[in-house]
């Protein structure tokens, strides 16, 4: 079974996309790894990097080529300064001279090194071949991006299903909704309690929390730099940050120092039911904003839908309840991982496997399972509410207008956040004793679908409004 953390769903990195810039930047961290395990990295030569399928169609619109590059310098998503990434890309394309792993320095140029193949591996659409020529042999090491920042390799034992199997040490592994539903009637606790007891057999809990405040801070600040930055996302279609603009006019006149000063003063705002659509919405257009431009964002769990579960999380702590600290924060995350994983497990989270039913409607189920939690929900309505979700996000496509994760990726998770909070609230004035579809059955419809959506929508910028609406109309 495999073994998924918290961690693992949520991580913490640099947009536009978790498959297709966080997945490559790993990837090739790995791949440099690789070469010094084996001895070959001080005799490298030359290197390149192929990308197929996904990774090829829209990898420029994903900055898939900057990722990679950014990869093997060294360069970590999670804490290198935003800022230093366009210095790093362009002194490369300058002087067309990598340097591998921040030690050695090696001929590169973007155009020749870099390698946009239309066709896929046969694995997963998202696969890239690295390359090293040493002494005029060329080493080939394969990767795969799956989506959420998740990498594997194509060597690794697979099953009929083209599923990575991987063995799990949780003490309460859970693959299926019927099974952490088991755990939690056994041990007695929440959906949250079982998912900490299991993270607490690999690490101790002062490190989860740490890790936890980290990838909320990262949320929180997120937020508030989408609400106070202005202008339009980078990538040509000219797109005007909206956050910006919709933030001015909510916040009003209120001041306030910092991000936590601004969620203080957001709870002292009007509650009117289109006031709460307005902060819902702004709050996920902001992350999501944040990621068109590169920015930091937490991988939630990919970085297409990273704006879902920080605006509920953010509902919450504003609209809901006032009283709310950090121990709130860490169930909401919990459960939201735990409904993730399931969906990882038993279907997919890449966009480019299975359309953005697997992006934005995995995270919609995240996030309304978690909220239902806090909102008072038993495990049973937890799991309702990601049913919910997810029914109403099924055959959901991927068709970005250019590549870009900004049409209609943005406004998607403005809808994907509003539909977790509708999702929760009719889960809890559910007895699940009544529902006709459990959640298993709607992951298994999801991966059913996914199987049989064309291509051209899932993520290949080759059907839907992708072709539809063109640059040149933009």
């Amino acid at each position: 079974m495999e073994c998924i953390s918290v961690f693992d769903m949520l991580k913490i990195g640099v947009g536009p996309s978790s498959s297709h810039t966080l997945g490559p930047w790993r990837a090739a961290e790995r791949w440099v790894k690789e070469l010094k395990d084996k001895k070959r990295f001080d005799k490298v030569e030359k290197i390149t990097v192929d990308l197929y399928g996904s990774l090829s169609l829209t990898g420029k619109g994903h900055a898939t080529d900057f990722a990679v590059v950014l990869g093997l310098t060294g360069a970590d998503p999670e804490r290198m300064p935003i800022e230093d990434i366009n210095t790093i890309i362009d002194e490369v394309k300058t002087t067309n001279v990598l340097m591998l792993n921040n030690e050695r320095a090696i001929p590169f140029d973007f155009k020749t090194n870099i390698v946009f193949n239309r066709k896929s591996l046969p694995f997963h659409s998202n696969g890239m071949i690295f390359t090293a020529l040493i002494n005029g042999r060329n080493y080939k090491y394969t990767y795969y991006s799956i989506g959420g920042g998740f990498v594997v390799q194509e060597e690794r034992k697979v099953s009929k299903a083209n599923k990575i199997i991987f063995y799990c040490t949780f003490p309460y592994p859970v693959a299926y909704g019927t099974e952490l539903l088991k755990f939690c009637e056994q041990l007695q606790l929440p959906i949250s309690g079982v998912v900490l007891e299991n993270e607490k057999s690999i690490r101790d809990e002062a490190s989860i929390d740490f890790e936890l405040k980290r990838i909320w801070n990262t949320m929180l600040e997120c937020m508030y730099t989408g609400c106070h930055t202005e202008g339009n996302l980078p990538g040509g279609l000219n797109v005007r940050r909206r956050a910006f603009d919709m933030h001015k006019n909510i916040i009003g006149d209120n001041t306030y120092e910092n991000p936590q000063e601004w969620l203080e003063t957001i709870r002292k705002t009007e509650v009117k039911f289109r006031q709460i659509l307005k902060w819902v919405s702004c709050f996920a257009l902001a992350v999501n904003e944040v990621n068109a431009s590169l920015g930091r964002v937490v991988t939630a769990p990919t970085n297409g839908s990273a704006g879902v579960i920080p605006s509920v999380l953010m509902y919450y702590l504003v609209i809901e309840n006032h009283e709310a600290d950090f121990e709130h924060i860490k169930k909401f995350l919990l459960v939201a991982s735990e409904i993730g994983s399931i969906f990882k497990k038993n279907a997919t989270i890449s966009a480019a496997m299975g359309g953005c039913q697997a992006e934005i409607g995995v995270s919609s189920a995240m996030a309304a399972g978690a909220l239902t939690e806090l909102l008072g929900g038993t495990p049973e309505q937890v799991l309702v509410a990601a049913e919910i979700a997810m029914e109403h996000h099924l055959g959901l496509t991927c068709d970005p207008i250019g590549g870009l994760v900004q049409i209609p990726c943005i406004e998607r998770n403005s809808m994907g956040a509003i539909k977790a909070i509708n999702a929760a609230e009719l889960a809890l004035d559910t007895d699940p004793k009544n529902v006709k579809v459990p959640l298993d059955k709607v992951v298994q419809t999801m991966w059913e679908t996914a199987k049989d959506m064309s291509s051209k929508y899932k993520e290949t910028s080759e059907g839907g409004l992708a072709v539809g609406v063109h640059l040149t109309d933009c």
